[in-house]
Order: structure tokens, then sequence, then C-alpha cells
């Protein structure tokens, strides 16, 4: 008698072999989904290492990137990155955290009572179209040069991405999802934890990225000014004391910083998130 199931032409073998194949090629896809950019990222540094080698550009003013390597190296070593470093975050972190707890619940109030946002919508209209950097001298003269300067402007530079992105993505739930709720008799403290919030958590997380970022680049312009310490205040006496390489790394350091933000952010997005369907 001949084995049907273990015959190569029968319907079982191409059954087991079809799923075999579709994950391997799942697998294929995802491996190349990360690869890519690792390649982009080499061609780049390639680049970068060859291009002043080559006499393409004055090696003074652009080093290769194995010299700069070696600075980084260097600042981790002696402890010089982890001191600017360190100060920079404080900062950065502490103005980012209050911002948050600021401009989400204000975000919410406006978007959902319509005499708060009447009352709130001209001044905010007047300082969302105000830059953060515009306003440096006038913190550094009403706070001081020293920390509590630099942390307002930071929540000021955050606030704004955070707040509007809280209105917008309150304004833009479902309004069946709300009456839906409604009818079942949810109150307004359980309808805002289980539809209005869960369903603005994309464009909410879409402003504290933003603010991230914001955060960021005002904190180092603001530290090039007036700091003795932090990643911005690295670079500039970097700078001026023609250490070009402690320059550059300075500046890597800053783009693994957001890097590492943007990683976080990602990540505490998708636990919030665990209801949407995977893309």
């Amino acid at each position: 008698m001949v084995d049907v199931a273990a015959s190569p032409g029968s319907t079982t073998s191409r059954a087991v072999a079809v799923p075999a194949l579709s994950r391997g090629r799942r697998w294929s896809a995802v491996g190349w989904r990360y690869t890519k950019p690792l390649i982009a990222i080499a061609v780049f540094l390639g680049i970068w290492e060859a291009a002043p080698r080559l006499g393409l550009v004055d090696e003074v003013f652009l080093p290769p990137f194995s010299v700069v390597a070696d600075a980084f190296v260097e600042l981790v070593t002696n402890g010089q990155l982890w001191e600017h470093l360190s100060a920079s975050l404080s900062r950065a972190l502490t103005g980012f955290a209050i911002a948050i707890v600021i401009a989400i619940p204000l975000g919410v109030a406006i978007a959902w009572y319509k005499p708060v946002a009447e009352f709130l919508g001209p001044i905010l209209e007047l300082f969302r179209n105000t830059a953060a950097l515009a306003l440096l001298p006038v913190f550094i003269l009403i706070l001081g040069i020293g920390e509590t300067s630099k942390i307002a402007l930071v929540l000021y530079a955050s606030t704004f991405p955070i707040l509007l992105n809280t209105i917008s993505g309150v304004r833009t739930v479902d309004p069946l999802l709300v009456k839906s709720a409604r009818s079942l008799g949810l109150p307004a403290v359980r309808l805002f934890q289980k539809v209005i919030l869960p369903a603005a958590v994309p464009t909410i997380f879409t402003g504290i990225r933003m603010a991230a970022a914001s955060s960021i680049l005002v904190l180092i312009a603001a530290e090039m000014v007036g700091a003795k310490a932090g990643l911005g205040y690295l670079i500039t006496a970097s700078q001026l004391n023609f250490q070009i390489p402690n320059m550059y790394a300075g500046i890597i350091a800053i783009s693994l910083v957001g890097l590492a933000f943007n990683g976080v952010i990602v990540t505490i997005e998708r636990r919030f998130s665990r209801w949407r369907p995977e893309s």
C-alpha cells in the first residue's frame, strides 16, 4: 500500500511546505527591512572616511570618520562626554517631562470644553507662532544664565507640539464611538479613559516625538550661547579651541541621544496602542 501522506505530490506535504515557505519569506523580509538602514549608514560612513583621505574635502575641517571615532572613544574614556551628556539630559528631560504633564491635560480641556478653548485660544495663537530661540534672550534676562532658563526654554519648545497634537487627537475622535459610549451610560471619567484618550494616543505621541526633537535642538542652541557644561557647550568649546574631531564627536553624541529618545517614545507608544492592528 502506498503511503499517500508521505508521497511528494500529496496535499499534506504541500500544506506543510507552503507555511514553511511563507515563514521563510517573512523572516527574509524582516531581515532585509533591518539590513537596508545598516547598508545606508555604512555607505554614508564610507563616504565620510574616503572623502577627506582622497582630498575631496579639507581633512582639517572634516576629519575622516575613524579620527572622529577615536576622539569619541577618548571623550568617553576620560569621562568628559558623560559629564556633558548628563548635564544636557537632565535639562532636556526635566523640561520635557513638565511639558507632558502640562500640555496633555490642557490640550484635552481645550479640545473638549468650548469655554476653555475660547478663553485660551487667542493667547495660544500668539505664542505658538513665536519661535523658542527668539525668546532665549528673554529667558536669560528674566531667569538668569543658569539651569532655570534652559529648562524653561525646553519647556516652552516642547509644550506646543504636544498641546496642538493633543487638541487635534481629541477633536478627531470618531463621534460614533463617543455616542455609543454615552448610550451605554459611561461616566465622563470612564469615557475619557476608555474611548477618548486611547483613540487620541497616536496623534498625541506624534506631538511627543516632535517635542522630543525640539527639546534637544533648542537646548543645544541655548548651551552654545551660555553654559559651562552640556553637549552644546562641548561643540562650541571644541570649535573655538580648534579640536575639530571633538566637535564632530559631540554632534554624533547628539544624534545618538535623539535616536534613543525616539526609540523610547516609540516603545511607550506601542505599549499604549496595543489595541491597534499591526501595520
